[in-house]
């Protein structure tokens, strides 16, 4: 069984292709849209636990030069 998840992502820097780029390159990330609106990315996580939600969202996204903020929603179905 897996657990997906969303990442809701803003970032305080004009570098969108760059930080599309390392998101997409962490492991459990599946997807990285740049959207409009309130956020600037929605990342989709699909990962094995609840726990890696966590690593992958508040370590290694909030990690990246250029991130200000995560809110992270995960599936329930």
């Amino acid at each position: 069984m897996s657990v997906t998840a969303y990442v809701m992502v803003k970032a305080n820097t004009g570098e969108a292709d760059r930080l599309k780029q390392q998101m997409a390159a962490i492991d459990g990330v599946e997807r990285v849209s740049i959207v409009a609106g309130d956020v600037d990315f929605i990342v989709t996580l699909s990962v094995e636990t609840p726990a890696d939600v966590k690593d992958v969202a508040a370590a290694s996204i909030q990690g990246l030069d250029g991130i200000e903020s995560t809110q992270t929603y995960v599936a329930m179905d």
